[in-house]
């Protein structure tokens, strides 16, 4: 068996960065349902911010990644704090529809600008020999940062919601200190061609039918269902289920003091769990993720990625009885659909990666974000179509319509594989 190589000391720095802008970025988004509701806003205009928002966010790296090829990692990852961080801090006071869209569109912005460049750091600090690996370890920090993100803003929106677009604010500058002072511009070869050769090499990618119905299969069985998970479930949870009920048997697996010091707030005398602390996946894949790598690192990429999907299907059930039946069972639909997350979202943006040559890193990542583009700008659909659920006394049926659609996306990527065939991996 060959051994793996180490990893330089840019990759941890890429993932130390990361760790502090999913905290920021997932500290508001998982609990920003809650706010718009919190200013009389129905989920019909959640769903229209989350969409553009998330289009921006997924439609920047197409093009934040080419830059980045051609201006450097490092400058590009400065400016999309300088982006970031006044935009944060406008949350304080936009208070209208048209100004919360405004501001949440240039933290989308700042985002997009943000999201290619450290992964294809991590793409280009890996090889054959540790790239599962590596990428497992990325993903892993990703979900650290959205894991303690929701719990610390959750505690603070408890007190002002200003408190956490501070505190949000607070993890962007110290992102910009640690970029100045220690991250170190990745060896890799640059292409030297100019940035509208570029463009054109994304589009002679896409030309091929191939790799672009590949992408748009990704987008709509995928990414839709994935975005619409986050979307919906803190709102699902905190309106439709009894946190008070979740709280008490919570403390009786790890102690009232515990959970109140960590995920839960006092309502009115009564404790109740905050909902964007419980529905996010992050608390399951900090625990296992680097186990389901190692476990799956041998496997066949489309493969482990369909079984993945598949459990994410069951999670999505599970969750849907979670409101009609026991209340309890939307730990185990959430602990489920992050088992499947955690196979099938780094499985394929690995697989994605690795049909790129290496110095076109940043390019093939923009590229694949598109898949990512399709599913978030779509995503919004289903927050909008809770609200008409809700309307007619069934909020549940959300999680149903969800399983549903993932199922029928794993038949169609199946069918697409079995047809025109999978990808050829670059081995190095």
């Amino acid at each position: 068996m060959e051994k793996r190589s180490a990893f330089p000391r840019v990759f941890w720095v890429a993932n130390s960065i990361e760790v502090l802008e999913r905290f920021s970025y997932y500290g508001i988004y998982m609990g920003f349902g809650i706010y718009l509701q919190h200013l009389g806003y129905t989920k019909g205009d959640l769903g229209v911010i989350q969409s553009i928002f998330l289009a921006l966010s997924y439609l920047v790296p197409v093009f934040s990644g080419t830059f980045a090829d051609k201006y450097g990692f490092k400058k590009v990852l400065i400016i999309s704090y300088l982006c970031y961080l006044p935009a944060i801090l406008l949350l304080i006071i936009s208070k209208s529809f048209s100004e919360i869209a405004l501001t949440m569109l240039t933290i989308g912005l700042a985002a997009g600008i943000f999201k290619p460049l450290i992964s294809a750091t991590v793409r280009v600090t890996t090889d054959s020999t540790n790239k599962t690996f590596g990428f497992g370890i990325f993903y892993w920090m990703v979900n650290l940062g959205a894991s303690f993100g929701p719990i610390v803003m959750g505690k603070l929106r408890a007190i002002s919601w200003d408190y956490v677009f501070y505190t949000a604010a607070a993890g962007i500058g110290f992102m910009l200190l640690i970029t100045i002072l220690f991250y170190k511009e990745p060896e890799r070869e640059i292409e030297g061609v100019s940035l509208k050769q570029k463009f054109r090499d994304m589009g002679e990618a896409l030309s091929d039918k191939k790799f672009l119905v590949f992408i748009i299969l990704l987008g709509v069985f995928f990414w839709l269902p994935f975005w619409a998970f986050f979307n919906v479930l803190a709102v699902y949870i905190n309106d439709y289920m009894d946190t008070a009920s979740l709280f008490n048997s919570v403390s009786a697996v790890i102690g009232a003091g515990i959970t109140k010091a960590l995920i839960a707030s006092e309502v009115d005398g009564i404790w109740r769990l905050n909902a964007e602390a419980i529905s996010h996946t992050g608390f399951v894949i900090i625990i296992f993720q680097l186990l389901v790598s190692r476990l799956t690192e041998k496997r066949a990429a489309i493969p482990a990625f369909l079984v993945g999907l598949f459990i994410a299907a069951v999670g999505y059930v599970l969750l849907g009885f979670a409101v009609t039946a026991v209340s309890e069972l939307m730990f185990l639909g959430v602990f489920l659909f992050a088992i499947g997350e955690m196979i099938s979202s780094p499985r394929i943006q690995e697989y994605i990666m690795w049909i790129a040559p290496k110095e076109k890193a940043g390019l093939y990542m923009g590229t694949n974000f598109l898949a990512t583009f399709i599913g978030a700008t779509l995503s919004g659909i289903y927050t909008g179509l809770l609200g008409t659920f809700e309307n007619m006394g069934h909020p549940d049926y959300i999680m149903y319509v969800l399983a549903a659609h993932t199922l029928v996306g794993i038949l169609a990527i199946w069918i697409f594989t079995k047809t025109m065939g999978e990808f050829q991996e670059l081995v190095e």
